[in-house]
């Protein structure tokens, strides 16, 4: 499949810039050190927020059963083959996957707003903080996924994915055979080059494999021919965990990826901000961004 990719410039980005500019060193300070302070600010009232939210979203999601028919027996739902999405059933389900040390109460916004949109079946999966490694997760994904698939009766799904659940997401589309199963892939400030915000002797290990140059990172830049699943990067120019800013953008040949630039927000407010979640919703929709850069300052 040939790669199709939109890839615009953020708003405040200096075209004379050399490619990879963290921009947030001393000789860029000056030009962002303002806007930086507030969306800083801003993210902590985020966080502020979200910690209140956060004990809601420790125990997992419970996956309705459908009301017409009782459940498949157990052996039964992981072996259905894929097939193609199922017509007359509205949209497919969405499923939220979050980011590291953290649980799906961060979409508590952005599910409300999905609901309130049309989307029916809107769902939320918790990974083990206690995970040491992408691949390993991206295995318990499949699982769940099938199951969403049985009992809703749709044959794909679409993925909203928050920074390192992009690429718990893309792992599984991209190497475990995923994309028979994720129609669209929409990530949120999602390290998919690596960020050099992450120490190198950071702790855990799933830290260190979303530097630059880890070994899944080098897994995810192997060919992807014939991957069918519409992929969808939304990167903030002031994400202030992403060094450099760029490193959420998605580039992969065999891939059709739109990159979508927001201007004037950090890394914790993406999931939360009503103008992301707008152009979620356009995303999922097929209708595509409404500009290639959107304004969320």
């Amino acid at each position: 499949m040939a790669a199709q990719s939109s890839d615009v410039q953020p708003f405040g980005e200096d075209p004379g810039d050399e490619p990879g500019d963290s921009r947030w060193g001393p000789l860029s300070w000056g030009k962002h050190g303002a806007d930086l302070l507030r969306v800083t600010a801003i993210d902590l009232a985020v966080l502020a927020g979200h910690m209140l939210l956060y004990p809601t979203g420790i125990l997992p999601e419970r996956i309705p059963s459908p009301s017409a028919s009782p459940d498949p027996p157990k052996g039964d739902r992981l072996t259905k083959p894929a097939g193609p999405p199922t017509q007359g059933l509205g949209r497919p389900p969405v499923l939220l996957l979050h980011g590291f040390v953290d649980n799906r109460s961060t979409f508590t916004l952005l599910r409300r707003s999905l609901q309130r949109h049309g989307w029916k079946r809107v769902q939320a999966l918790n990974y083990s903080p206690l995970a040491g490694d992408i691949r390993n997760t991206a295995q318990v994904l499949g699982p769940h996924i099938e199951q969403i698939c049985e009992q809703s009766g749709h044959g794909r799904v679409d993925i909203v994915a928050h920074s390192l659940g992009g690429l718990i997401a893309r792992y599984y589309v991209q190497r475990l055979g995923g994309d028979t199963r994720v129609r669209t892939l929409v990530t949120l400030g999602t390290p998919h080059a690596g960020t050099r915000s992450i120490p190198a002797l950071a702790p855990h290990p799933l830290a260190r494999q979303m530097r630059p140059g880890s070994e899944v990172l080098e897994e995810l830049a192997r060919p992807a021919k014939g991957c069918s699943t519409r992929f969808v990067a939304f990167w903030s120019d002031l994400d202030q965990l992403m060094i450099p800013a760029e490193a959420a953008r998605l580039e992969h040949p065999d891939l059709t990826i739109a990159n979508i630039a927001v201007s004037g927000i950090g890394h914790l407010s993406l999931p939360v901000h009503g103008t992301v979640a707008a152009q979620i919703r356009r995303a999922l929709a097929g209708e595509g961004p409404a500009d290639g850069t959107v304004d969320a300052a």
